[in-house]
């Protein structure tokens, strides 16, 4: 039949279905659909026993029902209990949007649990040898399936790899080390001797992973020459293979690897012979375990036209629980992009507005778990669990200046949701990442365990013109990130010209780098006209507040304390003001006070044509007072404040107001930095942080 006869046809049978059962699909809050894992999509789709199969034919259910003219209420399709099995996305597009007054949800049915999964299960295991287990996959031999993520019972295994524990390191760099510039792409590097090995089974499915800089790279192997001690691989890597900028080899591991299976917990895919092979956890039964592999790239997509003003309206999603998602880095992609912003989402909106996702649990994916994309605008995420993600939890990017204004991104909140253990495949990835966006609100998130940047704002190096702006990242409780696996990152992160933007009463600790950078909030290229306050930052490995360079950054009122190697870091002087620091408590008990270059020097800047220039000179380029200093293992006598005393320090027009004195903390030995009333940064002016609403709210807030 041909197929546009047949959608004609489908279309009328709909229509059909209102008009017999119109009366039945009106309850008194709104029409109603019903989605089971066990319904057909030839049945009515109207009652809990006549459900629908798939969550498509609900959402064309839906298109007919504004054909025949009878969408006059507000529309709920109802997910019953069970398994809701996805091969590819489900793609919504402006015809499926809801209005004000009658927005379409999709949500769960009463006290059930329905799970939108993209996973497959694989059964037909079979004792192998030497412990393992194998089944045999007939697609994956074939070329069509393929997956980096293996799950059993619900947790996720991990792929062969060498060595079990730890790291390999670069031993020589023939593409170039610290030498050349950190940027310069290498497609190869010298390995120690039988670190590697060519006659491991599939050469070309090995894949190593190196960690260096603020990236992982994943670059799968070309040849191995054991004479010259030289691995090559099929592409190249954006950045040498030394360990940050040290002279050392970078780390990396090997996955893949049929010779390296030789853990309980590891598994290995022979694409060739298309054949699994898993070594089971003690305990695990292989004839009752539930073994699955992601097959489906995403699970919704919101598909508007921005350009066209086509937009996804007043649709919810609510009460859903998603799992699996599959996607690998395609040929010569060896995941470069900062903050992995090259992998896709599972839930993406582009073109969306007013739409809304609230209560859902996304979990075992192998991409970031939302992307809000091109032209989509004052949508909510609220109250979602999203854990063991493979990258990160939300992107929010849109157009620049340079594309269609209908493009931009903005006014989004992201409030009340859970992220943990996140960057699972690719830990580069930023728990929170806005780019080119604006005037979102990211408020009481608990963001913990993940392995890079918690929340980071911009996406434009150094001082030039930025869409990102006017956005407000408040109340969030960012913990045990960073996890010393990469370098240069921070819980908060800001990058470029960002005017209006707010940091404010976040809790933040235990952030922990490789080589350099585990900051609390960090001001990185050109960071500027952004408001940082009432934070409560500790247990950092480098400094509770790091600047790289920025300029006129208001930081007030916030309290940083025990740092590590550093408690205050600003790394390049340049010809105007870069921080307005005051009314800050800083409490330490190692590692530098004031690191790298608190310095100043002369530049000329106009103020104001009074005169025929309208420049004077100016040699302060940042501003500190009505500061509060303390380390109680040491005398003032004892303190520096870049290299001078504080009496010297004073001199310079720095801290005259400041004291050094206990603040008083309540218990700072347990990290309770409330204030008792004689503290002297109370005298000060400083205001007291009310840490107790941090983090999420009740739903029923």
């Amino acid at each position: 039949m041909d197929k546009t006869v047949a959608q004609r046809l489908n279309g009328i049978f709909l229509v059909a279905i209102f008009l017999l059962f119109g009366p039945v699909l009106k309850a008194a809050e709104g029409t109603a659909f019903y989605v089971a894992p066990d319904g057909s999509d030839t049945a009515a789709g109207t009652t809990p026993e006549r459900a629908f199969a798939t969550i498509e034919r609900a959402r064309d259910a839906i298109r007919a029902l504004k054909k025949s003219g009878r969408f006059d209420r507000p529309v709920t399709v109802y997910l019953r209990g069970g398994v809701h099995q996805l091969t590819d996305e489900v793609v919504f597009t402006a015809e499926d949007s809801g209005t004000l007054d009658k927005p379409i949800t999709y949500t769960a049915y009463e006290n059930e649990e329905p799970i939108v999964s993209g996973g497959r299960r694989i059964t037909g295991w079979r004792e192998f040898e030497d412990g393992l287990w194998s089944a045999e996959l007939p697609d994956v031999k074939a070329g069509v399936w393929r997956f980096r993520q293996l799950y059993v019972n619900g947790q996720k295994r991990s792929r062969a790899r060498i060595p079990n524990e730890g790291f390999l390191r670069v031993a020589g760099f023939p593409d170039g080390g610290r030498e050349v510039n950190y940027h310069t792409d290498c497609r190869r590097f010298e390995f120690a001797p039988g670190d590697l090995n060519p006659d491991w089974t599939n050469l070309g499915d090995v894949e190593v992973i190196v960690y260096h800089f603020w990236t992982d790279s994943h670059l799968p192997i070309e040849s191995i020459d054991t004479k010259a001690n030289i691995v090559t691989f099929k592409h190249k890597a954006g950045k040498v293979f030394t360990d940050d900028f040290t002279s050392q080899g970078a780390r990396y591991i090997v996955e893949n690897v049929f010779e390296g299976l030789d853990q309980p917990g590891e598994w290995y895919l022979n694409r060739k012979a298309g054949m699994l092979y898993y070594m089971p956890m003690p305990g695990e039964d292989m004839a009752r375990a539930e073994v699955v592999a992601p097959q489906a790239p995403a699970f919704m997509r919101f598909e508007g036209e921005p350009l066209k003003r086509r937009f996804v309206e007043h649709m919810n999603i609510k009460n859903l629980t998603f799992m699996y998602t599959n996607w690998d880095l395609p040929p010569g992609n060896s995941n470069d992009r900062q903050g992995s912003a090259s992998v896709p989402a599972a839930i993406r909106l582009r073109g969306a507005r007013q739409c809304a996702i609230d209560r859902c649990g996304i979990t075992n994916i192998g991409t970031f778990a939302f992307e809000i994309a091109e032209g989509s605008t004052g949508n909510r995420f609220t109250h979602n669990s999203l854990s063991h993600i493979g990258a990160g939890g939300f992107r929010l990017t849109g157009g620049t200046e340079k594309d269609h204004p209908l493009e931009r991104t903005g006014h989004n909140v992201i409030e009340d949701n859970v992220l943990f253990h996140y960057g699972n495949e690719f830990p580069s990835a930023v728990g929170i990442l806005l780019m080119n966006t604006n005037g979102n609100r990211v408020a009481h998130n608990h963001i913990h365990h993940g392995w890079y940047t918690g929340v980071s704002i911009g996406w434009n190096w150094g001082y030039q013109r930025s869409l990102s702006r006017d956005n407000v990242i408040e109340y969030n409780h960012i913990h045990n990130i960073g996890q010393g696996l990469l370098s240069d990152m921070g819980a908060v992160y800001t990058l470029g010209v960002s005017p209006g933007t707010v940091i404010r009463n976040n809790f933040i600790h235990d952030v922990n780098a490789n080589q350099y950078g585990g900051w609390g909030i960090y001001n990185d290229e050109g960071s500027s006209h952004i408001l940082i306050e009432n934070n409560v930052v500790y247990n950092t490995k480098f400094a509770g507040y790091n600047i790289h360079f920025c300029k006129e950054v208001t930081v007030r009122n916030n309290i940083f304390a025990f740092g590590r190697l550093q408690q205050l870091s600003r790394s390049r002087v340049e010809p105007h003001k870069s921080v307005f620091f005051e009314n800050n408590i800083v409490y330490w008990k190692e590692g530098v006070l004031l690191d790298k270059s608190w310095r100043d020097k002369p530049y000329t800047f106009h103020f104001h044509p009074k005169n025929a220039g309208g420049t004077r000179e100016v040699t302060s380029t940042f501003d500190m007072d009505w500061n509060v200093y303390y380390n109680p293992a040491l005398s003032l006598d004892d303190v520096r404040f870049n290299g001078l005393t504080f009496e010297a320090w004073r001199k310079t027009g720095k801290d005259v107001h400041s004291v050094y004195a206990d603040p008083l903390f309540v218990d700072a030995e347990r990290f309770d930095f409330r204030l008792k009333p004689e503290s002297p940064a109370l005298a000060l002016g400083f205001q007291p942080i009310d840490l107790s609403i941090v983090g999420p709210r009740d739903v029923s807030d």
